[in-house]
């Protein structure tokens, strides 16, 4: 009776060793799972220099919805706006270190360390803020520079012409003479062209430095003065469109961890990315007529140069087209090639 009893007793723990052994490669084999037995959803974290409420930020979020949307959930991004992860400057290396997963700001930020999408920002006069986000996104596909290699890009955009904007008037190219203007990037080599005396800063420091008379002045794009609100600090703007030049904005994920994603969820964000190209470029313009009514509103006058004066300024500007050209040949650049092929994606996305 006794061994019949011990034997039952060993058959049985060696059937729950086999179970739980089942269940062990069960758990193994099945993703993580959360509450209510739900796949484990993944999290990441976007920093992005724009204030919550200004128009570029609301078409970031509105493109975080639709990756979520897509994904049915699998995939949650946590928008922090404003630059309350990382600051204008500091995120693309945010996202290369991992302090956010994801990043959108500007390449000037970061002057000499693109030098390849410097060129985009070059005074070519661009139309709209349409044809500056399609011609930069075309630019970088055309020219796949190495210096982009330690993120993987998601997409680019960039703002309408860039404008002057001043707070007393610029009617011709001897107003601007010593004026200190804020400016980021190539548009400060704009400014000294122009006879000006440029002061790098990001757009978040503009108000104050305008409204304090720490600079005189701003090269930007219309929408600025609504979305930025600068348009409470300047009187007039300069329209000086045929040399206005853009800001190239990228939006950017950490390698490691897009490669950590599963392939049909990359898709989403290929896909994804792919479309608000153009809800970027239109939203650029949108912005830009909202911050030319919102100015004028404050009494704030819109100035056009004449055709003469206009050739002019074109004139001036020709030196940081050429100083680029020649600048960037030390670093394995073909300066001329990429100006080149820039006038030649205006004009065909200006079509």
């Amino acid at each position: 009776m006794k061994k019949s009893l011990v034997g039952f007793l060993c058959v049985f723990v060696l059937m729950l060793m086999c179970a739980s052994c089942g269940r062990k490669a069960d758990d193994q084999a099945a993703p993580a799972k959360g509450e209510a037995g739900k796949a484990a959803v993944t999290e990441l974290s976007y920093s992005i220099f724009f204030p919550p409420t200004h128009a570029q930020a609301k078409a970031a979020e509105s493109w975080a919805r639709e990756i979520e949307k897509r994904t049915n959930g699998a995939v949650k991004i946590n928008l922090y706006p404003g630059g309350t992860l990382t600051s204008a400057n500091d995120c693309y290396d945010g996202v290369v270190k991992g302090i956010s997963d994801l990043g959108m700001s500007c390449f000037a930020y970061s002057r000499g360390r693109f030098p390849a999408m410097e060129a985009v920002d070059l005074p070519l006069g661009y139309p709209t803020g349409m044809d500056a986000t399609l011609t930069a996104n075309d630019y970088y596909s055309r020219m796949k520079p190495a210096e982009l290699d330690d993120v993987h890009l998601l997409y680019i955009h960039a703002h309408g012409p860039g404008l002057l904007h001043t707070k007393k008037p610029v009617k011709v190219l001897s107003d601007i003479k010593a004026m200190k203007i804020r400016s980021t990037g190539l548009s400060a080599k704009v400014v000294e062209a122009l006879g000006g005396v440029p002061v790098a800063m990001p757009q978040p420091g503009t108000y104050e430095a305008l409204q304090k008379g720490v600079v005189e002045g701003t090269f930007a794009p219309m929408e600025t003065l609504k979305g930025w609100k600068q348009g409470e600090v300047v009187k007039s703007t300069t329209d000086c469109r045929t040399i206005g030049y853009t800001t190239a904005m990228f939006v950017v994920m950490n390698k490691a961890k897009w490669d950590q994603l599963p392939e049909d969820i990359r898709k989403v964000f290929t896909d994804v990315s792919s479309e608000w190209i153009q809800v970027h470029g239109k939203t650029w313009d949108d912005a830009d007529a909202e911050g030319l009514t919102y100015s004028k509103g404050l009494g704030n006058a819109f100035i056009e140069l004449s055709a003469d004066e206009a050739k002019k300024w074109n004139k001036a500007v020709e030196p940081v087209i050429k100083g680029y050209e020649e600048g960037v040949k030390a670093k394995g650049i073909d300066g001329a090639k990429a100006v080149a092929l820039l006038r030649e994606l205006i004009a065909k996305n200006a079509k």
